[in-house]
C-alpha cells in the first residue's frame, strides 16, 4: 500500500485537476514494469538464441519468479538442452537471468522459479478471498510472445464471475485427460474475467490498478473452436488464479 501512496498525494495536491483513474493506472504501470518477466529459455545454436513463450512475475524477496505450469512444462518439453530462465527489460535490451525451477503445482497451473544474484523489484501479493464480482482489475503481460517481441503490454479487466475452475464440457469428446483428472478433485474458484487475454499472456499478474497489489495470475482464456481462434476471434473471457494459491507455493 505505501507504494500506492505517492500517485493518491498527487491527485490530492492538485485541486484544479480531477484525479482520474487513468492517471493512476499509468503510474502503476510504469512502477510495475520491472517486476513483470518474460518466461523462455537460452540455446546458443539456435536463431535467435533467446526465446520466450509466456508471462512471470517477481514477488516475495525478489528472486522468486512466478508463472504458469503450463508454461514451464512447454518448455522443460522442448529441449534439454535449452537453460530455463527470464527476460527483463525491453525490445532488442532484453537481458537473461537462468532461473531454477523449485516448484510445480499442477492443480492450480503454478510454477515458482527462482533466480540467483542480484534481488529484482518484488510486487506484493493482496487478499484474494476480499475479491467481489464488479471489481475493477489490469493484467499485465507478452501477448503473442515473440512475435511481439518483449513490450509490456497492460489490460483492463472487470472480475464479472467467481466460478469453479472445472466449466462444464459440450460433450463427451471434450473430456479429456486432464479434464477428467481435475473432476476427481474438488473444484477450487478462479477469477472469470471480462477481459481479452492472448497466448503468452499466461503468467500475467492480475493487479488491482489504483495499488498495483497482485491478487490473481492469469492461465487461460476461453476458446470457441479451434486454439488458432484464441487470436482471429477471441471470445473476451480470461480466467486467473487467486494468488492464495500462490501463497501456498510459497510458503512449501
Amino acid at each position: 500500500m505505501k507504494t500506492a501512496l505517492p500517485a493518491i498525494l498527487l491527485c490530492l495536491g492538485l485541486a484544479t485537476i480531477p484525479c482520474r483513474a487513468d492517471d493512476i493506472l499509468a503510474q502503476v504501470i510504469v512502477r510495475l514494469k520491472p517486476s513483470v518477466v518474460g518466461v523462455g529459455s537460452l540455446q546458443k545454436t539456435r536463431t535467435p538464441p533467446l526465446s520466450f513463450i509466456g508471462t512471470g512475475f517477481v514477488t516475495d524477496d525478489g528472486l522468486s519468479v512466478l508463472t504458469c505450469a503450463h508454461v514451464i512444462q512447454k518448455l522443460l518439453d522442448a529441449n534439454p538442452n535449452e537453460v530455463i530462465g527470464i527476460l527483463t527489460g525491453q525490445g532488442e535490451t532484453a537481458q537473461f537471468r537462468p532461473a531454477k525451477v523449485r516448484a510445480i503445482d499442477m492443480e492450480h497451473d503454478l510454477a515458482l522459479l527462482r533466480l540467483s544474484g542480484a534481488p529484482l523489484p518484488a510486487l506484493a501479493l493482496g487478499d484474494a478471498d476480499a475479491v467481489r464480482e464488479g471489481r475493477a482489475m489490469a493484467f499485465m503481460g507478452f501477448p503473442l510472445g515473440m512475435l511481439l517481441g518483449l513490450r509490456h503490454v497492460t489490460h483492463r479487466a472487470t472480475v464479472s464471475s467467481l466460478t469453479p475452475v472445472v466449466m462444464p464440457s459440450e460433450n463427451a469428446q471434450r473430456l479429456d485427460t486432464r479434464r477428467l483428472a481435475q473432476l476427481q478433485k474438488s473444484p477450487y474458484t478462479v477469477f472469470q474475467l471480462d477481459a481479452t487475454a492472448y497466448p503468452g499472456s499466461s503468467g500475467s499478474p492480475l493487479f488491482d490498478p489504483e495499488t498495483g497489489l497482485v491478487y490473481g495470475i492469469v492461465n487461460m482464456v476461453y476458446v470457441k473452436g479451434l486454439k488458432e481462434t484464441a487470436i482471429s476471434a477471441p471470445s473476451g473471457i480470461t480466467y486467473a488464479i487467486p494468488v492464495r494459491h500462490v501463497k501456498e507455493l510459497l510458503a512449501r
